[in-house]
């Protein structure tokens, strides 16, 4: 076992004028967005832009962000370990953006009445532009301290919106005619009227007028300017929604306030639902803090114990979504327990089957690999001391689960204990289906429109909307 490193200070005994040290930082938007947690200082040119708005000018660190460096400097090495402030002035000279590398310079001037020092204090960035200097005066250590270097507890920041930008990007397309089922409670409806007003949807509610009003009011929203269909029984709703997908009246269903087999049952049914020849299969799309991007993971929520064929089309309708978000070669993950082939492990066969179908392009738009087991699909660092070579171990950002209760607790981690946000959608039926649960805020519902506008422009041009003007067509 290595033995750990440790840092000594220097007591003021041993301290002599004209000693100094130096670190090196580069500014990242976690320190801005730390910092702002920290401070409380919410000042715009500080952050980045939020809600997946453009950035009009590159943030810039705070002042005193950036002026707090000096006490890395005398409280880590020099004089390091039992160093105390008596005072600090500090004068800016120049701005530090996002990128910046700064180097940050102690240097002792004087030694006064024990434990007193004085030290000359300077950061430069990497032209050698002084952008801060001033002076400290501190008490000096006057014990001799040993310490091992300490590592501070990871920080979860999630400081990059996913949803926001997939949401600014849906609003530049013409609002899609949705069915809303059922909208009788505050969530479902202000879902709804959250994502009319982003000009994401234009709603049909249908349920009971009665309940529908009483949630409007409850929610002080206007909702005169919305159809409404009155079908009180949740069964009927469900079946009027799927047929006004065949009348061509909505091109999306929406689920409100019932429940999830209510609704998927009017839609998997053979008479008369929305069944394609590809199996219907549920993706959940996550914006985990850790990432850096969305997560998708199919299927969770409908296929029971998928079997081989039926994974092929939950695999393809979760590409499908991923690159009607942008995502030009999705890197697909299939999971098991192990990332090796073993015969007792059916989803390890099915797994290397299906990897193997995606090289001959029997699922197409997308690397495909597996077994993987969940470690070693996200994370490089496991990926390589496995011994995995891969251009999608480490790096797979769509996930198929073995089944229905494996991927429904893996979704529900990473939204309850990895604070995750999480859309859904239903595909592979004639119409996007926002399955969404009772309990989700309305930025989840938000976002599942933001999804099935840009899965709806997906399917119609054949390839991902890139925010230019859509092209004006007739009525479907």
């Amino acid at each position: 076992m290595s033995a750990k490193s440790t840092v000594r200070n220097t007591t003021w005994a041993e301290l002599e004028a004209g000693a100094a040290a130096s670190i090196e930082r580069t500014c990242s938007v976690q320190d801005l967005v730390l910092f702002a947690h920290v401070s409380g200082n919410l000042n715009p040119l500080m952050l980045p832009s939020a809600e997946g708005a453009a950035q009009t000018t590159d943030p810039v660190a705070p002042s005193m962000w950036v002026g707090s460096l000096v006490s890395a400097v005398l409280g880590n090495i020099l004089p390091g370990p039992g160093t105390l402030y008596r005072a600090q002035d500090l004068r800016f000279l120049g701005r530090v953006h996002v990128g910046d590398k700064v180097t940050v310079t102690v240097a002792c001037r004087e030694k006064r009445a024990e434990p007193v020092a004085v030290f000359d204090t300077k950061i430069v960035n990497a032209r050698g532009e002084i952008v801060c200097e001033g002076t400290a005066e501190v008490d000096a250590p006057t014990v001799t301290q040993i310490t091992e270097a300490r590592h501070l507890p990871a920080l979860i920041v999630d400081s990059v919106d996913h949803f926001g930008r997939l949401v600014a990007l849906a609003a530049k397309l013409p609002p899609l005619k949705t069915a809303v089922v059922c909208p009788v409670d505050h969530n479902s409806l202000g879902g709804a009227i959250l994502s009319a007003g982003r000009g994401l949807i234009e709603p049909i509610l249908i349920g009971d007028p009665e309940r529908i009003k009483a949630a409007a009011k409850a929610l002080d929203a206007d909702i005169s300017r919305f159809a409404i269909e009155a079908v009180v029984d949740p069964h009927q709703a469900a079946a009027r929604a799927v047929a006004m997908i065949h009348e061509g009246r909505a091109n999306a269903v929406m689920k409100g306030d019932l429940h999830s087999d209510i609704l998927l049952g009017e839609v998997v049914k053979k008479d008369g639902g929305l069944r394609t020849q590809r199996r219907i299969s549920h993706v959940f799309a996550l914006d985990v803090p850790t990432l850096d991007e969305i997560l998708y993971i199919s299927d969770a929520a409908i296929n029971i114990a998928p079997d081989l064929m039926t994974k092929v089309d939950i695999v393809q309708n979760a590409v499908d979504l991923a690159r009607a978000c942008g995502l030009d070669q999705p890197r697909v993950g299939i999971l098991s327990a192990v990332e090796t082939i073993n015969p007792a492990i059916a989803s390890t066969l099915d797994a290397a089957i299906l990897s193997k179908m995606a090289e001959r392009g029997q699922i197409r738009g997308a690397i495909v690999d597996g077994p993987l087991a969940m470690d070693n699909a996200i994370d490089v660092e496991a990926a390589r001391t496995k011994g995995i070579a891969s251009l999608v171990a480490g790096r797979a950002n769509v996930l198929i689960v073995p089944n229905l209760e494996s991927g429904n607790m893996l979704a529900k981690e990473l939204t309850f204990v990895a604070r995750a946000e999480a859309a859904g959608l239903v595909l592979g039926a004639k119409a996007p289906v926002m399955l969404t649960s009772r309990a989700d805020n309305d930025r989840a519902r938000l976002a599942s429109c933001a999804l099935a506008q840009l899965y709806q422009y997906y399917r119609r041009e054949g390839r991902a909307f890139g925010g230019e003007p859509p092209v004006a067509r007739a009525a479907e």
